[in-house]
């Protein structure tokens, strides 16, 4: 009696619904950030290879 008093506490408690609706929400966060930084990484490394071209370039390495 004891041990089915104990899951059903168990299966009423909604802490764990809680934590596990956090750790969705940082999740998602997480995945927004690493998009975001992707595109910030793509424009950068487009960005220092123009640069490197025209340096090249001026220096008349064509």
């Amino acid at each position: 009696m004891a041990r089915l008093r104990r899951l059903s506490n168990i299966l009423r408690d909604v802490r764990g619904a809680s934590t596990v609706e956090y750790g969705i929400i940082l999740a998602m966060i997480v995945l927004v950030m690493f998009v975001a930084l992707q595109g910030v990484a793509d424009e950068t490394v487009g960005m220092w290879n123009d640069v490197s071209t025209k340096s090249s370039n001026a220096i008349g390495g064509q």
